[in-house]
């Protein structure tokens, strides 16, 4: 039985993953888009969808419909966007539509993110696997 109060968090993380879904829409690549948002205190404080580094040309497939291996992942963009500014990530949330490859996970942890919420699982749980050995909270959301 769901208390008031996680009731309302978890209205809360359907509409933050809502969010991440249109934010995804953003990404150029054809096999997947994913979006990602950092929420600290309430506010968003980052964003992040898949794709090439800044500069580059926004196609994210080669010939063999492979994925570059130079795209960044949603979770990449977002923490690395936040380092970019004033902001920090310390103890804040992340919203991702896919959850996090061992790549991106050791990105969270270094990034003092304390809670991913995702919608979509991953190909593998290695990175949900590591996650959660840092003791940082991963909920599965269905949206």
């Amino acid at each position: 039985m769901m208390t008031e109060k996680d009731k309302k968090q978890h209205e809360v993380d359907v509409r933050y993953l809502r969010m991440a879904k249109i934010w995804a829409e953003n990404s150029y690549c054809k096999r997947r888009q994913v979006g990602a948002l950092i929420v600290k205190n309430q506010m968003i404080i980052s964003d992040g969808y898949n794709g090439t580094p800044a500069g580059f040309e926004n196609i994210c497939e080669d010939e063999n419909n492979m994925t570059k291996p130079y795209v960044l992942h949603a979770e990449a963009n977002a923490i690395t966007k936040v380092a970019a500014s004033n902001n920090n990530s310390a103890g804040a949330t992340i919203y991702v539509t896919s959850s996090p490859c061992i790549e991106c996970a050791k990105l969270i942890i270094q990034a003092g993110i304390k809670r991913v919420v995702f919608s979509e699982k991953y190909h593998t749980e290695e990175g949900i696997i590591l996650l959660k050995r840092a003791g940082i909270a991963v909920d599965f959301i269905e949206i």
